[in-house]
């Protein structure tokens, strides 16, 4: 886990040193969540990104992100996975509905067995959608970038698709440095770092370079804060 040394854009302060990690057998979905799913489950699209309800949703925060997870798993008959008072979320890890994938889950389902900067190798071009290659043209004329519906790049070794680009992906853990002992199944810090409750997004965006939509790339943010790049992809624990 983590930027070997010499990747390209690669950000060590934040990627480094490499570790390893183990984690446990684990359900990821095969996209992130769409709009039509969510709209499905919470009654409302709060994406600005539109035009097919199967582009990804936007404009979630990671908060959005458990609500829809809990409301998902009662529709489906599960055991809601959070309990959540504001702010303040537990997660019970032996519930078996759906939840936001840990950090380490999302880079070992992204690498697919990689070590390369992205899963497709040195090249995003086939895998994903990133400020060079997400243009659409609006009735106008004029150019825009936007997301596009899940599934039309490239997925990867283990048939995922869209872990590079599209949208950002909230998971669990609260954001903290790297250090170089191995983990096993790592879900990160009890408790957020003094000043901040950031929480950890992944895989870059329709509107970030490629080198922002790396395997080992980190991006933070408050878990209120939503945006028109930031979605996320359900997980559950194995049955």
């Amino acid at each position: 886990m983590g930027s070997p040394e010499g990747e390209i854009g690669a950000n060590p302060a934040n990627e480094t040193p490499v570790h390893s990690v183990t984690v446990n057998t684990f359900m990821i979905g095969k996209f992130p969540v769409t709009q039509r799913e969510y709209e499905e489950v919470m009654g409302v699209n709060p994406s600005i990104n539109k035009g097919s309800l199967d582009m990804p949703v936007d404009n979630v925060s990671w908060n959005m992100a458990v609500d829809y997870c809990n409301k998902r798993s009662i529709k489906e008959g599960l055991t809601p996975v959070y309990t959540i008072n504001g702010n303040n979320v537990t997660w019970d890890r032996s519930a078996n509905g759906y939840r936001l994938p840990t950090e380490a889950e999302w880079e070992f389902a992204c690498r697919a067995g990689t070590r390369t900067p992205f899963n497709s190798g040195e090249s995003m071009d086939v895998s994903g959608w990133h400020r060079d290659n997400s243009f659409v043209v609006l009735e106008s004329g004029a150019r825009n970038r936007s997301t596009y519906p899940v599934g039309q790049k490239q997925g990867n070794a283990w048939g995922i698709f869209d872990m590079h680009g599209n949208v950002l992906e909230w998971c669990w853990d609260y954001f903290s440095p790297y250090t170089a002992e191995a983990k096993n199944d790592p879900i990160g810090p009890d408790k957020p770092m003094p000043g901040n409750t950031w929480r950890v997004y992944r895989g870059g965006c329709f509107d970030f370079t490629p080198t922002q939509c790396r395997s080992a790339y980190r991006f933070r943010q408050h878990q209120n804060f939503k945006m028109f790049y930031i979605g996320f992809r359900a997980a559950r624990n194995a049955q």
